[in-house]
């Protein structure tokens, strides 16, 4: 039998946790195993990478793996890596482990340190696992899933109490620089507007015009989805709310619960199909690549290509989200008129 073109693996998670991570690592143990190669896990990202911070990883050792939220390998940021002397290091730890590949499980900048490592010579894969779907090279990335629902199922116990008390919610889901998941959870909660940080925000027209027309049709409770990246936060949306409407306007910032909880079928499926390819890939002599899902098909980029990608807004859902809050027949009604 022809020995595969790699003998041991490591594998690692870095930057922000989320569900489904725990999946892609025992999809990625369980397949090694199988194709009679050697994992090694790498605990607490280019940290641990740099210490030599590892631990053999065994069929056993991933069982149940897929049902829990988190990362058994931690996760961590390190700022020596970002210098030549950690980078050095972290080369180092792979090649005193014997290490032929390294699987970096995570999201952009996760990718961009394992661009460096390609740059040294260390054959790497990358998996896309991030709640903010900001990775441009793949259409899904894992966690997304579960973090919507996670966010959901929050905003729906907050209408409860809203729609009793005829409040306004103002509800801060995570995004620093990208609003897919504020986007997702708007359409599915039925949001009255949804503020992210790719779109010029006008008040009048983006909030307050829909919380009026909300209004006339006689409800009294309102719900305002905003990512965490828009300028000045929830809070500054929810001051500009009150000033404008005079309604009794309230803050919800969900953070990290976000990024917990037991993982959704999606994710773990995902997360499981992604595993498995990246072996396979470096199996077959491949190295330095992406595993992304477009549409239903799982593909691969090399790494620098996926890097020099841009991801923008699915342009339909935010349509979608427009239509429904009333601001597109707004729109409508004015081209009209001036036709």
């Amino acid at each position: 039998m022809e020995k595969p073109a790699v003998q041991r693996i490591g594998v690692f998670t870095s930057g922000g946790d989320a569900p489904g991570m725990n999946a892609a690592i025992r999809s990625v143990v369980r397949t090694c195993l199988h194709m009679g190669i050697e994992c090694i896990g790498i605990r607490r990202g280019y940290h641990g990478l740099i210490n030599g911070d590892f631990m053999p990883l065994n069929f056993e050792s991933v069982s149940g793996l897929s049902r829990r939220g988190g990362t058994m390998l931690y996760s961590a940021r390190s700022e020596d890596f970002k210098g030549e002397a950690g980078r050095n290091k972290a080369v180092g730890t792979c090649k005193l482990l014997g290490l032929d590949a390294l699987v970096g499980i995570g999201g952009d900048g996760t990718f961009r340190g394992l661009l460096t490592l390609a740059e040294a010579g260390i054959s790497v894969m990358g998996i896309p696992g991030t709640i903010d779907n900001d990775i441009s090279c793949s259409s899904y990335t894992i966690g997304f899933d579960t973090a919507c629902n996670t966010a959901l199922d929050s905003i729906d116990k907050l209408r409860d109490t809203m729609q009793s008390h005829e409040r306004c919610s103002v509800v801060e889901v995570m995004g620093r620089h990208a609003g897919h998941l504020a986007l997702y959870v708007g359409v599915a909660s039925g949001a009255t507007a949804v503020l992210v940080p790719e779109q010029t925000i006008d008040y009048e027209k983006d909030v307050i015009e829909p919380i009026r027309r909300a209004r006339l049709t006689g409800r009294t409770h309102f719900m305002i989805i905003v990512a965490e990246g828009v300028e000045g936060g929830a809070y500054a949306v929810a001051d500009k709310i009150h000033e404008s409407t005079a309604l009794d306007t309230r803050v919800t910032i969900l953070g990290h619960v976000q990024r917990g909880g037991s993982p959704s079928a999606r994710d773990r499926v995902t997360a499981t199909y992604m595993g498995y390819e990246a072996v396979r890939l470096l199996v077959e002599g491949q190295k330095n690549r992406v595993i992304c899902l477009q549409g239903d098909k799982y593909v691969d980029f090399d790494i620098a290509e996926a890097l020099a990608m841009r991801k923008s807004l699915d342009p339909q859902t935010y349509d979608v989200m427009r239509a429904l809050t009333g601001v597109e027949q707004i729109v409508t009604r004015r081209n009209r008129t001036d036709a």
